[in-house]
């Protein structure tokens, strides 16, 4: 996180007198209450595979700061790579095996932020890289996923991917949520994971954390997009709700897409990458090779994010627009 996350881009003078470690720290409490709902319905293997995290994303950060000739301590007492490995390991399998967990977190801590030079340089989310890596690498593994509540059970595919998979197959989608792995709104247990995730994200919105813009674009964006197609067709096209409680979504859109250094810091901006995260979200799961593609389309958006904010930036009182006499 870069100097530009405790500014206020309509004020630039105005600095808020929040440090580092307090804003990461945050953050991480906002994560508590989705903690405890997927660690209720997916079992333990969610607080094994954050532990794991946590430990490889030290000593890989550690490792990469004595590298670089850095100072050890506040980098390390910063509670960034301890955050991004929390966000990198909630979008793991409970019971994905301990060296996927590794090949993500070395993807996030070593390539997306050290080399671009540490924290506050990085263009890409680095959780969200780590998360692109081991999903390209691993498909099989990472789609594994238990059944909520059933923690002694096979290890099977999650709402979307059975979506995705039996949509093709040509099931009527009234057929295809009647199988249990779906519930009242998206699938179950996932729906009530986004409910505690939108309870964390509310508290970072309460403490000026995070920006509004950003989250009501990718939810707002994402039910304005699906609402006509399931209106016109409810057997063929998800509800809206079925969207925004399935799968990642409502993480990405407070936790993720509201990064300070690999997003937009423009009102306007925020507006238009928050949009772009759904659009490209919801292209993904309907025609891409994944069920759900958010992180893809978080490192999409983040590579187009300095353009955006450029395009998009309040002109100064008196700022003549190109070609203007």
């Amino acid at each position: 996180m870069s100097p530009r996350a405790f500014r206020d881009p309509g004020t630039p003078s105005l600095h808020l007198a929040r440090s580092v470690s307090a804003t990461m720290g945050l953050v991480l409490l906002a994560l508590v209450p989705g903690i405890v709902a997927m660690t209720l319905f997916f079992g333990p293997g969610v607080l094994v595979q954050i532990a794991l995290a946590v430990v490889f994303a030290m000593v890989l950060e550690a490792a990469m700061l004595a590298l670089r000739g850095a100072t050890l301590r506040p980098a390390l007492t910063d509670l960034s790579a301890p955050l991004t490995a929390v966000l990198f390991a909630l979008c793991l399998p409970p019971t994905a095996p301990w060296w996927m967990n590794l090949v993500g977190v070395s993807a996030a801590i070593v390539v997306a932020k050290h080399l671009y030079g540490g924290l506050g340089h990085n263009p890409f989310n680095p959780a969200m890289v780590g998360v692109a890596v081991v999903v390209l690498a691993f498909p099989l593994e990472y789609s594994r996923w238990i059944a909520p509540g059933q923690w002694d059970t096979l290890a099977q595919a999650t709402p979307l991917d059975l979506l995705r998979q039996q949509a093709t197959q040509g099931y009527a989608l009234s057929e295809i949520q009647a199988n249990p792995v779906f519930g009242a709104l998206g699938g179950r247990g996932w729906e009530w994971v986004a409910g505690c995730w939108t309870l964390g994200g509310l508290l970072l919105l309460w403490k000026r954390v995070i920006p509004w813009q950003t989250p009501v674009a990718v939810l707002g964006t994402t039910v304005l997009v699906t609402l006509p197609f399931w209106l016109w067709d409810a057997d063929t096209h998800p509800s809206p709700l079925s969207h925004v409680f399935s799968g990642a979504l409502v993480f990405a859109a407070f936790f993720i897409a509201t990064d300070p250094v690999s997003g937009c810091t423009t009102p306007r901006g925020r507006l238009v990458f928050g949009a772009g995260v759904a659009l490209l979200t919801l292209a993904i799961r309907r025609w891409g090779g994944f069920p759900d593609g958010v992180a893809f389309a978080v490192l999409l958006m983040n590579a187009a994010a300095p353009l955006i904010d450029r395009l998009a930036r309040p002109r100064w009182l008196g700022e003549r627009t190109k070609g203007a006499p």
